[in-house]
């Protein structure tokens, strides 16, 4: 693994977050003591990013959805959905 003095980081920090990014951390260094280690993000597969309708057809919403509940509603508050 690469190390890599605090000035030169600075000089030459956008090739060396670019060679990161593509899996070759770093070791930025201050006075030859190693300081942090710079790794890229791990970044989610497309099958783990994807959320939306992970369940679907495993249930189904009945037709009358919006007025479930309405007669305790209207009993508890006094209010009709």
């Amino acid at each position: 693994m690469q190390t890599v003095n605090i000035h030169n980081a600075k000089t030459n920090l956008s090739r060396l977050v670019d060679q990161a990014a593509k899996g070759e951390p770093f070791i930025i260094a201050k006075a030859g003591k190693p300081l942090v280690k710079v790794v890229p993000v791990d970044q989610p597969n497309a099958a783990q990013a994807r959320r939306v309708g992970f369940m679907a057809g495993q249930f189904s919403v009945p037709d009358d959805f919006d007025r479930i509940g309405s007669d305790e509603i209207e009993q508890l508050f006094g209010v009709n959905p």
